[in-house]
């Protein structure tokens, strides 16, 4: 059984953050850029369907089990927007952050709620009738400027109550028991552990 498992991104945040969880267990997570594999058209109207499609892309690819996530932020005064746009809202992470910004601009804080939301995704090969789907959400609230150095995507902007900062003030460790991708990632963990013991 080969203990590699492709995923589903070029995104070295998340490539990160996932090895850090998975190395508990004896797989390795390898990154689909390793093997020259196109970026999916991510077309679905929902993160799993997107989720879905980036893992069958991947395994068919590679020829390896595949994992995928699908996630964004939704702010409740924009109807879930961005949502399934979250990554292509502006076309890059501080255009992203800037244009969230301006279309929350004069709300108060008790109006810019949020949550991210994180669908994962597990296919033992592309056409695997029964993927494991974990899911995760992190609810907090949108700043009014950006916060702190770390984490990535809308991180400085989402403040996180539990700890009173943005989630690009906090230490890997803690967004990793805190996010949503940590949570979705550990009940994947739970899904596979048994997998790959």
């Amino acid at each position: 059984m080969d203990r590699r498992i492709v995923l589903a991104t070029g995104n070295a945040g998340k490539l990160k953050e996932i090895r850090e969880i998975f190395s508990g267990i004896d797989v390795g997570i390898v990154a689909q850029s390793d093997f020259g594999t196109p970026e999916a058209i991510e077309d679905g109207l929902s993160f799993v369907e997107n989720a879905i499609i980036k893992a069958r892309n991947a395994a068919a690819h590679t020829g390896l089990s595949a994992l995928s996530d699908d996630s964004g932020i939704e702010v409740d005064a924009l109807n879930g927007e961005p949502g399934i746009h979250s990554a292509r809202y502006a076309g890059n992470d501080e255009s992203n952050i800037q244009r969230l910004l301006r279309e929350l601009d004069g709300l108060p804080d008790s109006k810019r709620t949020a949550r991210f939301q994180c669908v994962m995704v597990y296919l033992r090969h592309a056409n695997d009738p029964v993927p494991v789907i974990a899911q995760g959400a992190w609810e907090g609230r949108i700043l009014q400027a950006p916060q702190g150095e770390g984490g990535f995507g809308y991180d400085p902007v989402f403040y996180v109550p539990e700890r009173g900062c943005s989630a690009a003030e906090l230490s890997s460790e803690d967004k990793n028991t805190l996010s949503h991708r940590g949570k979705a990632l550990h009940q994947m963990l739970d899904a596979l552990a048994s997998s790959y013991s």
